[in-house]
Parts: structure tokens; C-alpha cells; sequence
């Protein structure tokens, strides 16, 4: 039985998923960011950096999504969501996995908090690099899809491609959504049209981008 701790739309979304697709016996508790549930005295001592997601796994708190997808991957091979080693589909499933955390994902950060990278003066264009920097993602992933689909990993959907479409969600009122490239477009209607969505959906009460 795993725990997640999670809020709605957040970056706990694509672990829910995850655990959907698996099938894995999980309880939820949702987490009040607006009241500041994540920075809790109670909640800090499970995951020190007060995000979201935290999951306990055998009774220990892991975090950090892109971690904790690798990790549901790599206990639960029969779910086959991602490749195992010796696969030679695991560079690029590394790849990628390393390029949306350390790429994609902050520069989201640097968006939606421009106050948090520049002086007030200075948040326009703090903004503007945010933006081109998950442009230039969507562009490379485009290109890798158009090659390669119509999956991240050719015919095989895993896991890659539930962080991916959550990443490209965040991107639903930027002014160009990652759904004005058609490939990735593509990508993210397949996902969307999988049983995992519908439910995560319906289970977090979200509405948009359905």
C-alpha cells in the first residue's frame, strides 16, 4: 500500500496517474496548498522542501515526481512503463526523464513565479525566458516524435509520456499552449484517452485540459 500525499493539477498529478496505470493499492490525502498544508511542521518532516508529491514506500517518504515515477517504474516491471536495462530504449527514456525535471519542470517555476528569479522590474523578462525555454522543449519533443512516434519511446507508451503530458497541461493558458505542435498534440490526446486519465480526473475533481 502506498500513501500519497498530493494536490489537485499539481506535480503529484503524473505519480497519481502512474499508480492508476499499475494498478497499485494506494491511499490518497490531499494536501491544502492554499492554506499552507505543505509547509506544516507535520508535513515538512515527511518531505523537508514542502512540495508536493511525497509517497510513502514501505513505510519511508520519497519525493521529487520525476524520482518517484522512476521508482514506481522500476518496482512494478510487469506494469511495463518503462525499459528495463539492457533495453536499448532506456537512454532516451533517461533522457527524457532527466530533460523534464531538470529543464522543463523549473523553467515552469521561473513562469508562474517570474518574482522569484528577478527584481520586480525585472519580472517581464524573467517570464519571457521561462517561456522560451519550454517552447524550445516542445520544439525538440515535436522533432523526437515526428521521428520516432507516435510515442516518446516509438510504439511502447510508458512513463515518460504521463510526466510529459502533465508538463504539457501546465502550458494550457501560456500563450502558445504545447498543443500548437501537432505531434506533441497527438501525444497528449492518447494519453488523455487512456481509462488512468479519466479516473485521475474524476478522483481529483479536475476540469480543465480534459
Amino acid at each position: 500500500m502506498y500513501i500519497l500525499y498530493y494536490s489537485p493539477g499539481t506535480a503529484s498529478m503524473a505519480v497519481h496517474q502512474a499508480l492508476l496505470e499499475i494498478g497499485a493499492p494506494h491511499e490518497l490525502r490531499a494536501l491544502d496548498l492554499d492554506a499552507k498544508a505543505h509547509k506544516s511542521a507535520e508535513y515538512l518532516r515527511l518531505n523537508p522542501n514542502g512540495t508536493v508529491p511525497t509517497l510513502i514506500v514501505d513505510g519511508a517518504p520519497v519525493y521529487e515526481c520525476a524520482a518517484l515515477l522512476l521508482l514506481l517504474a522500476e518496482r512494478h516491471p510487469e506494469a511495463a512503463l518503462a525499459p528495463l536495462p539492457g533495453d536499448a530504449r532506456r537512454a532516451s527514456y533517461l533522457q527524457w526523464m532527466v530533460h523534464f525535471a531538470n529543464t522543463l519542470q523549473p523553467a515552469y517555476r521561473q513562469w508562474f513565479y517570474p518574482q522569484d528569479f528577478a527584481p520586480a522590474e525585472h519580472e517581464k523578462e524573467s517570464k519571457e525566458a521561462a517561456r522560451r525555454r519550454i517552447e524550445a522543449t516542445w520544439d525538440r519533443l515535436e522533432a523526437h516524435l515526428a521521428a520516432n512516434g507516435p510515442y516518446i519511446l516509438g510504439d511502447a507508451f510508458g512513463i515518460v509520456d504521463l510526466y510529459a503530458t502533465m508538463l504539457m497541461r501546465w502550458s494550457r493558458n501560456m500563450p502558445k499552449p504545447a498543443t500548437g505542435w501537432p505531434h506533441v498534440a497527438a501525444l497528449a490526446q492518447r494519453v488523455k484517452a487512456r481509462p488512468s486519465w479519466k479516473r485521475l480526473y474524476d478522483v481529483e475533481g479536475l476540469t480543465e485540459w480534459a
